[in-house]
């Protein structure tokens, strides 16, 4: 996936370029959807790449107005040193997470009350080597409702390259 598809995958109204907002982006990796989202918030805007592996987040860049301030943490066992957000991306990182409703309570303390999450992940049941602990969109419907969120929405739907489910983006609010 490229960037231009990364942004494709999960433009949506609730990424304003008109207010300025804080993000956090759980296990960004190389940075493909923290730079996608940082092309869709404004400028004074702010995204925290966190990720365990500090080699692939010295090679993130910033192409935007957009401050992206990289973070070597385990965003699964680490308290993040990160101020209030208005949002957390989780661009593939969810179905490395076995208990999803512990990480989705311990994040609560990380977001303002009107926050919202973006999610992309394969909607699929089977689990491999590389999607250990998959979501499909329906069971991270469920998960969400049981914490507490009630806007669950699918923003979008693509094939993945390796053929075995398709990739799907969501944001959810209360």
């Amino acid at each position: 996936m490229d960037l231009h598809q990364a942004i494709s995958l999960i433009d949506h109204d609730a990424l304003s370029k008109k207010t300025i907002s804080a993000w956090a982006d759980l296990g960004c990796g190389s940075g493909l959807f923290t730079n996608a989202l940082s092309g869709l918030l404004g400028h004074g805007c702010i995204v925290y790449a966190i990720d365990k592996n500090l080699n692939v987040l010295n090679t993130i860049t910033s192409p935007t107005s957009v401050q992206i301030k990289k973070i070597k943490a385990d965003f699964i066992l680490d308290e993040l040193p990160v101020p209030t957000l208005n949002g957390i991306l989780m661009a593939n990182s969810l179905h490395f997470v076995k208990d999803k409703k512990a990480l989705l309570a311990k994040l609560q303390q990380y977001l303002k009350k009107d926050a919202v999450f973006l999610i992309v992940e394969y909607d699929t049941t089977v689990s491999n080597q590389w999607v250990p602990f998959p979501i499909n969109f329906q069971a991270l419907g469920t998960l969400f409702s049981a914490s507490g969120y009630h806007a669950i929405q699918k923003i979008k739907e693509q094939p993945s390259i390796y053929n075995r489910a398709n990739i799907y983006s969501a944001i959810i609010s209360r």
